[in-house]
């Protein structure tokens, strides 16, 4: 259970920075090389690997890598589970089988 934990803490560490945010937001306009969010971000190789080491291992991004550079998009199925999981955390448990009476009138 402590293994789930850790895994469902990395997709909220993604999220939980402005600039891993200002990422996913040039990401959603399509697949982009390491270069191009370096430039658009205005930070350094480092601190952008920093970042997207972050979002990858959170599983909300994909990578794959051409000549020498990285090319970064949004998983869609990272995506899904990032959306379940938030979904899932937020419903009270009482909610979720089928056919219950809901302590919350659901």
């Amino acid at each position: 259970m402590h293994e789930k934990y850790q895994q469902n803490a990395k997709v909220f560490k993604a999220f939980c920075d402005e600039k891993r945010l200002a990422i996913l937001d040039l990401l959603r306009s399509g697949e982009k090389c390491a270069c191009v969010l370096i430039d658009e971000m205005e930070i350094g190789q480092s601190s952008l690997s920093y970042h997207m080491k972050i979002l990858c291992e959170s599983g909300i991004i994909e990578s794959r890598q051409e000549g020498k550079w990285t090319h970064y998009r949004i998983s869609p199925q990272g995506s899904e589970r990032a959306m379940a999981l938030l979904r899932e955390i937020t419903t009270p448990a009482c909610c979720e089988g089928e056919g219950t009476t809901c302590c919350c009138g659901k």
